[in-house]
């Protein structure tokens, strides 16, 4: 099996402000969908971003912020193990950023040996 990364993008909100309970409910979401995931033997890792960050550009110049200059923010990301592109597409599927206006880009992770 390969490994993918599937990347989690949406535009940012910056006065949505969720109840307690819609958290509630969408870490909810994203626990059983990577529950489903980790129950086929095909969980790697992951992680969700930070919102703080900074950008080093190749003239030196550093600017605040992950996405100062984009007009959506990447939220997180998942590792997982599939025997091709389609079989990972296909373990996004149901991925819970998709119903909340976001997309999972998927690629292929290279293998770099020293």
């Amino acid at each position: 099996m390969k490994e993918f990364m599937m990347i989690f993008r949406m535009a940012p909100m910056p006065n949505f402000q969720p109840a307690p309970e819609q958290m509630q409910e969408s870490i909810k979401q994203w626990q059983d969908w990577i529950g489903g995931i980790a129950a086929q033997g095909k969980f790697g890792s992951t992680n969700q971003l930070g919102f703080t960050g900074k950008t080093l550009k190749a003239d030196g110049a550093v600017t605040d912020g992950p996405y100062a200059e984009v007009k959506e923010i990447v939220g997180g990301y998942i590792i997982v193990k599939a025997n091709d592109i389609d079989d990972a597409l296909a373990l996004a599927k149901g991925c819970p950023i998709l119903y909340m206006g976001g997309h999972v880009e998927v690629r292929d992770i290279m293998q770099i040996n020293p």
